[in-house]
């Protein structure tokens, strides 16, 4: 399972972002799918996450600006990122749970490459 994030950039203050991460691989099911971000200096945390079922999480400093997504059809994930703020700034990384339907169910978790965000004050 691979997963290809995008839609990451330089903004101002106040502006807006839209992410997606597209999983992709023969005979899965993509279950939880989260972003997660890591500023320079810092560890990785979890900014939201999103079941198969649409049931969303988010960090307390992403609530009511980020919005969490998916098309499960394109097994693709979307993070809607409005009013960003100077400390947004990071790399956004996609992950996923999944299952792997061959002559053994596999069930694993995979992290895409990431996608900077910078935002500036």
């Amino acid at each position: 399972v691979q997963l290809q994030a995008s839609g990451g950039g330089l903004v101002q203050a106040g502006g807006s972002l839209r992410l997606s991460c597209v999983a992709s691989g023969s005979k899965i099911t993509i279950n939880t799918m989260s972003w997660y971000r890591q500023a320079p200096g810092e560890q990785r945390k979890l900014v939201a996450d999103i079941t198969s079922a649409g049931d969303t999480n988010y960090a307390d400093s992403v609530k009511g600006r980020f919005t969490i997504s998916r098309d499960n059809a394109k097994n693709t994930v979307y993070l809607q990122m409005n009013s960003l703020k100077p400390e947004d700034t990071a790399v956004y990384y996609c992950e996923a749970d999944y299952l792997a339907w061959g002559p053994e169910i596999v069930a694993g978790r995979t992290t895409g490459q990431g996608t900077l965000v910078t935002v500036s004050s």
